[in-house]
């Protein structure tokens, strides 16, 4: 094999080649055609490996992690690497099932950066020591023609889109997934702001995520809130109604009522997208100061990168839900007895009381009344002890008719009067409750504090019920 045709060959094409695509396709064409092997030039794209021109195999990998295979291992070093037997490195990432030998060198930039690599891959047997230096010096004057082009290739837009929805996909709060959500709008938009507004229990408001935003987007983010619900509905409306929406890069024109805040902020141009169903979702408004004119393709990027956000807020919120669902008692809402194990474990000797209760007569309701009106009862008399108890203290139903608050308190006698207000509360909706109260001891588990709290509570029953009793020391 004449080794300098070989490169004379592929080196007069290079110049021919206007994109850095180009440049690497050539390559494996001209080399193709003097060696037997799988070819392949992989470009740094972002984090990771991908192939911009391949032959000679049924499939290749599209992309690569920078540290995976041999080709990573010879890109992360930036030394040429030369496998006799590719069933003894760990590293072979298998293309065809019949290759044998492999050699990847470097693709380097003239200060001597891998930029990415050149491999060869062989499945009959080749002298494999001059194909290194040949590979070499290709990889070399490939790596000279693809930064006089302007580097290896910008990642697309739909690759930033992909790469931001795993993103936000693996995002473990809302919070986080806020602050995924406009990171990718801005990177796939290319505008210079962005904003996420979602609907709630209160109405819309404006998503206000970990980091610091840029100045307009801090702008945008200001003038929004002041406006306040009914302006931000009229937003979210405006978008539910019409569909996206965006500017045309001309100036001079007013806007319509609803964009009046935005252009308060110094919004020029303007994408708006709607997010989720309209009666809990919101919009994604994306921006900039320059006078620009978004493209359509924009307009569907900012579509399918909203459609994938709401997907993850709404994963978030159905799993909240299901955590909710399996932490709290469904007819009241409070808290039950799993969690109430672990709050009682974490519980401070002389400081955390707990408060034994039981419903006065419960019984008597179920058996004459029914057990709806049981029900009712328990609702009732759960939302008044919880409006009696203080910031921060913790009601739990442990059963039918059984409660318990976990309170922090300095002194016993700071639990009992707490006791007496929560009694005073049961009896403002007509019915009466005892209450034992336990401080732990120290050492003590949390189980037997309880224990303490539920014979102080009978020893008001025995007493006559309606009425508080602390635990004996």
């Amino acid at each position: 094999m004449d080794h300098e045709r070989v490169v004379r060959d592929v080196t007069v094409r290079l110049p021919m080649a206007s994109t850095a695509v180009e440049a690497c396709q050539w390559t494996v064409t001209a080399l193709a055609r003097y060696a037997p092997a799988t070819i392949s030039v992989l470009l740094q794209v972002h984090d990771r490996l991908r192939c911009v021109a391949a032959t000679g195999a049924w499939q290749v990998f599209s992309t690569v992690p920078p540290k995976s295979g041999i080709v990573g291992r010879v890109y992360a070093s930036g030394e040429s690497a030369t496998v006799d037997d590719v069933t003894e490195d760990p590293d072979y990432l298998p293309v065809r099932p019949d290759v044998t030998a492999e050699i990847c060198v470097p693709v380097l930039d003239p200060a001597g950066r891998p930029i990415g690599v050149l491999d060869l891959q062989w499945s009959e047997p080749v002298e494999l020591a001059p194909w290194r230096a040949t590979a070499e010096r290709l990889a070399g004057r490939l790596g000279a023609r693809i930064m006089a082009l302007g580097g290896p290739p910008a990642e697309s837009r739909s690759e930033k889109l992909l790469r931001h929805a795993t993103a936000m996909t693996s995002a473990p709060t809302e919070w986080d997934l806020m602050a995924a959500a406009i990171a990718a709008a801005r990177d796939v938009s290319t505008l210079s702001a962005a904003v996420l507004v979602l609907g709630g229990r209160r109405g819309p408001r404006v998503g206000d995520p970990t980091g610091v935003p840029g100045e307009l987007e801090a702008r945008i983010r200001a003038e929004l809130t002041e406006a306040g619900a009914g302006p931000l509905g009229r937003l979210v409306g405006r978008a539910h109604r019409h569909g996206s929406a965006y500017t045309l890069g001309e100036a001079g024109l007013p806007p319509t009522e609803e964009y009046e805040p935005l252009v308060r902020a110094g919004v020029r141009t303007l994408v708006s997208v709607p997010v989720g169903p309209p009666d809990s979702g919101g919009v994604l408004l994306v921006a900039d100061e320059r006078l620009l004119r978004p493209d359509p393709t924009t307009v569907n990027l900012m579509e399918l990168l909203a459609g994938q956000a709401w997907g993850a807020v709404d994963r978030l919120r159905t799993l909240a839900r299901l955590r909710e669902q399996a932490s709290s008692d469904p007819l009241t809402g409070l808290r039950h007895t799993g969690p109430f194990g672990q709050r009682i474990r974490r519980a401070t000797p002389g400081r955390t009381a707990l408060l034994a209760i039981d419903v006065d007569g419960f019984k008597t309701v179920n058996d004459t009344y029914g057990h709806q009106a049981g029900d009712r009862l328990l609702v009732g008399l759960a939302r008044a002890l919880e409006g009696a108890l203080r910031q921060g203290d913790e009601l739990y139903r442990i059963g039918g008719d059984e409660f318990v608050a976990v309170i922090e308190v300095s002194r016993p006698d700071e639990a009992v009067r707490i006791a007496e207000r929560l009694a005073e509360a049961a009896r403002r909706t007509g019915r009466t409750i005892s209450v034992g109260v336990a401080l732990p001891h120290p050492g003590e588990p949390g189980e037997a504090t309880l224990r303490r709290a539920d014979q102080a509570l009978y020893a008001v029953k025995r007493h006559g019920r309606d009425g508080v009793r602390l635990a004996a020391a």
